[in-house]
């Protein structure tokens, strides 16, 4: 569904400001309320950290389900409506970039990703990692579509990653302060490009999107 025309390029910016907004959350949780409750995110244990995760994973959602409503209710612009079912190519692209990102986090990591926090983590805190790995993948997307329909508005062009850059600006070079590393925030960065590009390939289709945006962030 389209904007009814009502709605600028600066409304969908701010929608994608918020949602990275939303992570900021944990950085509230983890470096003031837990530290006010005598626990450290460097000493957490199972039980804690799954509560750490859940408790994100709630204020989250309920970010996200609020951005979308509003987005739907008072901008005409349903992230969620069916699209063209997808060509060939479409499904080849986005199987590529599923062996690019894996092929980047096997080099950052030294190894197949999931493998390596499932050795380190023991399947409980697996688990719910995964979990947790799965709405920060939903409040990203929602920076991508908003950043992408935003530029959309303001240069008449559909067929540039727009969302992929916001989301590198943001979420991807946001990872330079969360992780304390330029390497890690810049390497989140071209993921973050790349996963917006992703979000075209499938034809804006958000929900043949999330999914693949999930595989290739948890890969």
């Amino acid at each position: 569904m389209e904007s009814d025309g009502k709605a600028r390029g600066s409304d969908f910016l701010y929608l994608a400001l918020y949602a990275f907004a939303g992570f900021a959350f944990e950085l509230v949780l983890a470096f003031l309320i837990e530290p006010a409750l005598g626990l450290s995110i460097d000493s957490l244990t199972t039980g804690q950290s799954i509560i750490h995760w859940l408790v994100t994973c709630l204020v989250w959602l309920v970010v996200s389900i609020v951005l979308v409503r509003v987005a739907k209710n008072k901008y005409g612009f349903d992230i969620w409506e069916a699209r063209e079912p997808m060509k060939g190519w479409q499904y080849a692209a986005a199987a590529l970039g599923i062996v690019v990102m894996t092929c980047a986090q096997y080099l950052d990591w030294g190894g197949f990703k999931p493998l390596l926090e499932l050795e380190e983590q023991g399947p409980l805190k697996f688990v719910f990692q995964y979990v947790y790995y799965f709405f920060e993948t939903v409040l990203f997307s929602l920076i991508i579509i908003f950043g992408q329909r935003a530029c959309e508005i303001w240069f008449k062009r559909k067929n540039v990653p727009y969302g992929g850059i916001v989301l590198a600006l943001t979420w991807g070079l946001g990872h330079i302060l969360s992780k304390g590393s330029v390497a890690v925030g810049l390497l989140s960065a071209v993921g973050g490009f790349l996963m917006g590009a992703s979000y075209l390939i499938v034809g804006r289709d958000y929900r043949k999107a999330l999914p693949l945006l999930y595989v290739m962030f948890v890969i």
